[in-house]
């Protein structure tokens, strides 16, 4: 698989990072390393790049695409949730910028095999990690009734989840479901015609729901924020794209709670707590993209990218 992929907010992550020539970086998302090329050709080389991911291909392509500034690179294969430990094994007491590019890259929805795409046939996977076990084909076929209608509601915000768990049920008794378009029929047949005319695709919301099931996406987030703002130098910055609400609503709250310092109650004549500001957002607002860009590459419209300072 050859990752082409067209990275997102790239001008508006490479200032909100502040980039010293010999700073120490982290892409704590990899992907198509297109973030992590710009940011290695802005450093010396005296300065460094951690770029982590758990997926095995991403890294190999990654060797491929910062040929030209290796030198500069340090490859780390991780789930993001380890970034401390991540640096701690590296020697390093922290890093002056950290990326999350939070959304799936592009090779992993347009190459079939990966199985995270409901617009061509593949075996239910969607494992980010392949040496991992938990895959789509055992949510689908192995999860209760319920547990499946819980992430289609909460994790895809998926309105007609009763009915799509339900015939999930129902398809699975026959045989198991083994494909990704076996499991769009199965959506499909299970929602109503009005359902079916809408402009989104039917299986969006289910197969982003399995995506983050799969690959326990969100508790996987929740952590790296808190851990990335303890990993931050004084003055560095944690630059952090989302693609929708759930995890843009964790990232705003890990930023706020970190920017919040004391928590005591309003009619305390003084402070007890102790807590100080650990942050301050740089800009209070998410930066969304342009026009220009959103025509360009149309997966960016719903990117959000937050961005705070370590105090």
């Amino acid at each position: 698989m050859e990752f082409h992929h067209v990275s997102i907010l790239l001008d508006a992550c490479l200032d909100a990072l502040q980039i010293k020539q010999d700073g120490v970086y982290v892409d704590a998302t990899t992907g198509g390393a297109g973030h992590s090329l710009e940011i290695a050709k802005r450093l010396s080389d005296s300065g460094r790049l951690i770029c982590i991911d758990r997926d095995d291909e991403a890294l190999q392509n990654a060797k491929t695409r910062l040929a030209e500034v290796w030198q500069r690179v340090t490859p780390v294969k991780s789930d993001f949730r380890e970034i401390d430990r991540v640096l701690q094994s590296l020697g390093l007491s922290g890093a002056d910028g950290i990326l999350f590019d939070l959304g799936v890259s592009s090779p992993q929805l347009d190459h079939a095999e990966r199985g995270f795409s409901y617009m061509q046939d593949a075996p239910l996977d969607m494992r980010m990690d392949r040496s991992q076990n938990l895959n789509a084909y055992e949510v689908v076929n192995g999860w209760s009734r319920e547990d499946i209608r819980k992430i289609l509601f909460e994790y895809g915000e998926e309105r007609y989840a009763p009915l799509i768990a339900a015939a999930i049920e129902r398809e699975r008794e026959k045989k198991p479901i083994e494909t990704t378009l076996e499991l769009v029929g199965v959506i499909r047949g299970a929602m109503p015609a009005k359902a079916l005319r809408e402009k989104q695709h039917p299986a969006k919301r289910s197969f982003q729901a399995i995506r983050i099931a799969v690959n326990d996406e969100l508790c996987a987030v929740r952590e790296a924020m808190e851990k990335a703002i303890t990993c931050l130098n004084p003055g560095g910055r944690l630059a952090v794209i989302t693609f929708h609400s759930l995890e843009d609503r964790i990232v705003k709250t890990a930023f706020q709670t970190a920017a919040q310092g004391c928590t005591c109650p309003k009619e305390f004549p003084v402070c007890v707590c102790g807590k100080t500001p650990q942050i301050r957002l740089t800009p209070k607002k998410p930066v969304l993209p342009t026009e220009e860009e959103i025509k360009e590459n149309p997966r960016a419209r719903s990117a959000k990218l937050r961005v705070c300072e370590k105090i």
